[in-house]
This record gives C-alpha cells, sequence and structure tokens, in this order.
C-alpha cells in the first residue's frame, strides 16, 4: 500500500496543473461538520482590535481621571503665590503670623477647657474650608481682583482673629495665676 507522500509525489504534475473541482470546498466543510459537529467560522481581528483600543483609551482616560482628583488635588487649586511674586510675599507674611499664633494658641489653651478648645479648632477649620474654596476660586478665575481681595482679607480676618483669641486667653491666664496667688497668699 501506498502512502500518502509517495501518491502526491506520483501525481505532482495532476496537482500542480489541475484545480478542484467545482464544490469541493463546500463538500469538504460539510464533510468536517459532520465528522466533529463543529462550523469554521471566519473571524476577522478589527473588532477585537476595536475593544482593545476602547478599553486602553477608558482605562487611560480614567487613571488621568483619578491622578487629578485624587492623588494631585493640589491642582485644583491655586495660592496667591501662583498669581505674582508680591502677592507671594504677601502669603508667606500671613501664613507666617498664623503658624505663629497657632504654635502659641497651643501653649495658652487652658487645659480644662476642652470645650472651648474643640471650638476654636471648629471654627479655624472653617476658615481654612473657606480660604480653600478661594483658592479653587482663584484657579478659575485667576485675573479676577475680587477673590485676590477676597484671598487677603481672609488671612487678616483670621489674624485679627487669632490675636485676639491669644489676647482673651493670655487674660484668662494672669486672672487665673492671681487667683492662685491670692489663695495662696489668704492660706
Amino acid at each position: 500500500m501506498k502512502t500518502i507522500d509517495e501518491i502526491i509525489r506520483s501525481n505532482r504534475d495532476f496537482f500542480e496543473e489541475a484545480e478542484p473541482s467545482s464544490g469541493h470546498l463546500e463538500r469538504f466543510s460539510s464533510k468536517l461538520e459532520a465528522r466533529f459537529g463543529t462550523v469554521t467560522v471566519k473571524r476577522s481581528i478589527v473588532p477585537y482590535l476595536l475593544k482593545a483600543a476602547v478599553v486602553t483609551l477608558l482605562v487611560t482616560l480614567s487613571s488621568l481621571w483619578t491622578w487629578d482628583n485624587f492623588i494631585n488635588p493640589g491642582r485644583q487649586k491655586m495660592a496667591l503665590g501662583d498669581v505674582s511674586p508680591e502677592f507671594r510675599e504677601v502669603e508667606n507674611y500671613y501664613l507666617h503670623q498664623v503658624n505663629l499664633m497657632e504654635s502659641e494658641l497651643g501653649t495658652l489653651t487652658l487645659p480644662n477647657d476642652e470645650a472651648h478648645t474643640q471650638m476654636l479648632k471648629k471654627e479655624m477649620k472653617s476658615m481654612d474650608s473657606v480660604y480653600v474654596q478661594l483658592q479653587k476660586d482663584l484657579k478659575a478665575n485667576p485675573n479676577d481682583e475680587r477673590i485676590i481681595n477676597a484671598m487677603i482679607e481672609m488671612y487678616q480676618t483670621k489674624v485679627e482673629v487669632m490675636s485676639y483669641i491669644l489676647n482673651q486667653l493670655k487674660e484668662l491666664r494672669n486672672e487665673n495665676q492671681k487667683q492662685t496667688e491670692d489663695e495662696k497668699v489668704s492660706i
């Protein structure tokens, strides 16, 4: 019995010149279908490439959105120093004043007066949240003088409020010290 290789080699001329008879591919497909029960379907790679491109685009856009909103949120705000060097000096001055007063407040708060301390912290956070909103507004409108003036006034107000609170705390501390001295003297 001849092997398939020998048959092909002996009929080489026939295979090179002759075309398969009409309907050959259909008969071959039906025999494959009958034998394996599957239908061969030609699939194009284009839909898969489009799906991959859409997924890549969505992942990229969501990554950029996450970066802008959560990882690097500072870009949503604009400080006074970003407007001009003169405003940077003003902002640095007020930030220095606020930091000094905050550290002094930390040393002057009364240990027995936790309610007032919490109220003071809440008010300072409220002032800070207003300032953050002003920073966002400045980012949207960098040349708006009203916003710049409001930011400077916010710093001035914060310094005034903090100095008033510091003066009141100093007076309370002095009164408490006088009371304890008077009590020591009377004993």
